[in-house]
């Protein structure tokens, strides 16, 4: 059938024979790694090793989360010789996330939606660093979506155990209940995940971020260079 409103196609796949085996080997063998669109090139070999973060497990998502793309089993382990716990959720990355924003309004740009879940040791791992006054550091804007998502969902108002969707478009004066840390690559302009990054951050610090990354050029996007930012507007009432 034809293109939805945000331009997507559904498709419905079978296997080609009983002997073709299922569907997910068929996109193994068949298929090629997604890039994103803007790094026009076709995906190599080694892409199916450099486009995946070290927490995957889960298949689904059409992207990798990129932020992860800095974390390997090496800096994991220091991070745990700190007493720097890990907690993990699934994230769905969809197609929607490389839509620019062409509406001059952004609460006008048809927000992709993608899913999520955040199981209960990540959502008890999350409460406990909360009580014992800790922070929590979210890996890339999808994380902080999901999370922020969650609590939203949740009827006590408190971070819980959840699967579902989210289509949250987060920008300047949303109020963030989980995340106070993030780390986060440079993404392109007119884009939600931008708008994310300076509800997180503030315009001010996060422009002359980009400005100093931009004078030392740093790699922006998918394979770019990632920056740390503490969030200005947590609201933990």
């Amino acid at each position: 059938r034809g293109a939805d409103e945000h331009g997507l196609v559904r498709l419905r796949l079978y296997p080609l024979s009983p002997q073709s085996g299922d569907v997910a080997a068929l996109v193994h063998r068949l298929g090629h790694m997604p890039l994103p669109p803007y790094l026009k090139r076709e995906a190599e070999p080694g892409d199916s090793e450099r486009y995946q973060t070290v927490f995957a497990r889960v298949m689904g998502a059409v992207a990798a989360p990129t932020a992860g793309l800095h974390f390997n089993d090496a800096l994991l382990s220091r991070l745990a010789s700190r007493q720097i716990d890990l907690a993990t959720i699934t994230l769905h990355v969809g197609p929607g996330t490389f839509r620019p924003v062409s509406q001059e309004d952004l609460d006008d740009h048809p927000m992709h939606t993608e899913r999520y879940l955040v199981p209960a040791a990540t959502a008890e791992a999350i409460g406990r660093a909360r009580r014992r006054g800790g922070r929590v550091v979210a890996v890339g804007t999808t994380v902080v979506r999901a999370l922020e998502s969650a609590c939203i969902a949740s009827p006590s108002g408190r971070l819980e155990a959840i699967e579902g969707q989210t289509d949250l478009l987060i920008q300047p004066g949303f109020r963030f209940k989980v995340v106070d840390g993030l780390i986060t690559n440079f993404h392109l302009p007119r884009s939600t995940l931008l708008a994310l990054v300076y509800a997180f951050g503030g315009a001010g610090r996060v422009q002359a971020a980009y400005r100093a990354a931009i004078e030392a050029r740093y790699r922006f996007y998918s394979y770019g260079d990632a920056m740390y930012l503490p969030s200005v507007m947590a609201d933990r009432s």
